[in-house]
């Protein structure tokens, strides 16, 4: 007898542990060979005072398990309280966040009968970070963190998985047409990498486009990479186009850990009924008994859950009467799914998984030569309630040895030669540089700087150093300066 296989289960909050008991009950008669560690996560863990709403022990158990099956759970309303999810895939290194989107035409409603597309999404960087301050009263800031190893590991792992997955071609989103550094940067290792994968065709589309294409006409895709914030929206979107964001399943993977779960909410409203539909868990699920090595026992449940879908047996979400032939409750749906283990779909493509689906490595980062960096000066940005030109004349030359060069508000250069239509707040991003062209500043000169914008009684909020890298400017230029 094989050793059982040991995976951390949280039931979650809301409809979680109704799916999860369903989820389970077919794992069960699948006879997948599974020890159970069951954890407390969400919001009663929230509230017990754990502003991450999982406990320190519960970290233990997830690194003992080869997977981590996680129900929706439900974040307290109010403040204080951090996103579960982003907690656990920025701690354990669960970089890639994978979700197959396929439709299941004739059998659940969509526009789109020929969509098979699987998002690949950052999942550690980007706005995701929730680095944001508050400048002024009028102003707020968020920071986009963008890393060239970030971008390496999941460029990467999109390859690779293609190619694990007899996949034919890998899509890039991006808006580096406004996002020149950071965009920039993802889709420049895009190149980089898709050169190394000759047999796998590549493309590169903006965001916003190549969004509005995959609402349209997702069967020209095949697997989508992206950056974070990008790979969140569009993955819900493929979802509910491919027929509903119930029927999803989601893996976060890392090199040493793996969490699954849908991405659909807890639903409380739904809670304690018999309603749900769990087919979005147990999909995640398929996805975690591939990840561990149980390939076939992963294609006999999907098989299983696809005839059910054929024979119109289908949960309130999903139900349409043309289609459909009885509408059932969750448990109830987990039954007719254990009725046909070992069955194929007769009309809906039957899934066969040779190998494991998620399991494909990214590779290690290889560190580039470190470029030359100058500094060359500094954005300083000063809460104040004036306008540009008072804050120039503020300003004057009190700076010296560096020089006012440029005063933007909210991205738009606003000194010298505001247009009169701009409409400006209370937060300004001055520019200084060296007064003699071409010279690099000192750290010292900019510590000098605030020393005289205090002296002026001026609130500096926040100081970015402008930098070049072998040459090239690692700041974003006005038109003039271009």
């Amino acid at each position: 007898m094989k050793p059982l296989i040991p995976v951390t289960i949280a039931e979650g909050d809301g409809i979680g542990p109704e799916i999860m008991g369903a989820v389970l009950k077919i794992f069960k008669a699948a006879q997948a060979p599974l020890d159970y560690h069951f954890v407390e996560i969400g919001e009663k863990v929230y509230l017990r005072g754990f502003p991450g709403g999982i406990e320190p022990k519960t970290w233990e158990s997830i690194r003992k398990s080869k997977g981590f099956l996680k129900a929706p759970i439900t974040t307290p309303q109010g403040g204080g309280f951090k996103s579960l999810n982003v907690t656990i895939r920025t701690s354990l290194g669960l970089y890639a966040n994978v979700r197959p989107c396929v439709s299941y035409y004739p059998f659940v409603e969509t526009k789109h009968p020929k969509m098979d597309v699987v998002i690949i999404r950052e999942n550690e960087e980007d706005l995701y970070t929730g680095i944001e301050y508050r400048q002024s009263a009028e102003a707020y800031h968020a920071l986009k963190i963008i890393t060239r190893p970030g971008c390496e590991r999941i460029v990467r792992y999109a390859f690779e998985y293609a190619k694990a997955n007899q996949r034919k071609k890998v899509t890039c989103f991006t808006k580096d047409n406004i996002l020149k550094l950071t965009d920039g940067l993802f889709h420049k290792v895009f190149d980089e990498i898709a050169v190394e994968y000759p047999d796998i065709q590549n493309e590169h589309w903006i965001v916003d486009i190549g969004a509005a294409k995959l609402a349209d006409t997702p069967e020209v895709f095949d697997v989508i990479v992206m950056p974070n914030l990008y790979g969140d929206i569009l993955s819900d979107v493929a979802a509910q186009i491919a027929g509903s964001v119930g029927l999803a399943g989601s893996a976060n993977i890392g090199e040493h850990g793996a969490m699954f779960e849908a991405i659909h909410g807890s639903a409380p409203r739904r809670a304690g009924q018999n309603l749900a539909n769990p087919s979005g868990l147990l999909l995640a699920g398929v996805l975690m008994l591939v990840h561990i090595g149980l390939p076939e026992i992963a294609a006999t449940i999907h098989n299983a859950w696809l005839k059910t879908l054929e024979g119109g047996i289908h949960t309130y979400d999903i139900y349409k009467p043309n289609t459909s032939k009885a509408k059932v409750g969750t448990a109830e749906f987990a039954n007719a799914v254990i009725e046909r283990l070992g069955q194929l779909p007769s009309t809906l493509k039957a899934v066969h998984y040779a190998t494991p689906r998620t399991h494909a490595k990214s590779g290690e980062h290889q560190r580039q030569p470190r470029p030359k960096k100058e500094l060359l000066g500094a954005d300083v940005f000063i809460d104040f309630s004036g306008t540009g030109e008072e804050l120039a004349k503020r300003i004057g030359e009190k700076a010296a040895p560096l020089k006012l060069s440029m005063i933007s508000n909210r991205g738009v250069k606003v000194w010298p030669e505001k247009m009169p239509e701009t409409s400006c707040v209370d937060s300004w991003r001055c520019r200084f540089l060296s007064s003699t062209k071409g010279k690099n500043v000192s750290q010292q000169e900019l510590i000098d700087l605030l020393n005289a914008l205090n002296a002026l009684g001026l609130d500096f909020t926040h100081i970015e150093h402008l930098y070049t890298f072998d040459g090239k400017p690692g700041y974003s230029l006005s038109a003039d300066e271009q």
